[in-house]
């Protein structure tokens, strides 16, 4: 292992969206214990600190590949198309006005029926997004596709919170 390595080379799975969780789960735990800085008590501060460093740096690939926008948008950067969220905010017009539909949906939801369907709006678009980047990346590796999908999925997982804030208010 190298601390260079991608979080897939540290896994020893696949450069790809399709990832089995129960695998990485797997990995995850093996990993933790072949670093972990008790193992490394006997051999000093220094081996416990380079210990420490691979047990940051797993939890950090872990992170990354368990959730899948993390894990599409690492694989993005890594094929030279990072997701630049901050800067890069341009969707195409038919997403733009799905989400101002689903915004003035929000806003008119006077119940919980209301806030239960666009509830299944947005999680039939998240789907729909995460299935697309399956697609994008995995079949046609098409990165640059791969990361509007993402920002556009990021803006899906904002909204869905804003969902909820509502129907927390609501006490639902």
């Amino acid at each position: 292992m190298n601390l260079n390595d991608t979080d897939f080379e540290l896994f020893d799975v696949p450069a790809t969206f399709a990832q089995d969780r129960a695998a990485l789960d797997a990995r995850w735990k093996e990993l933790q214990r072949e670093a972990h800085p008790d193992r490394f008590a006997a051999q000093g501060p220094s081996a416990q600190r380079v210990a420490m460093q691979w047990s940051v740096r797993i939890n950090e690939a872990y992170q990354r590949l368990k959730d899948p926008i993390k894990r599409a948008s690492y694989l993005c950067a890594l094929n030279g198309h990072p997701i630049d969220a901050e800067k890069n905010t341009a969707m195409p017009a038919d997403f733009l006005m799905q989400q101002m539909e689903w915004r003035e949906e929000l806003d008119e939801a006077k119940d919980a029926a209301a806030i239960d369907r666009l509830r299944a709006h947005v999680e039939a678009g998240r789907a729909r997004a995460l299935s697309s980047l399956d697609w994008l990346i995995d079949e046609k590796g098409d990165h640059a596709g791969a990361a509007k999908q993402v920002r556009a999925l990021m803006f899906i997982e904002r909204f869905a919170e804003d969902v909820e804030a509502k129907a927390d208010r609501w006490g639902q």
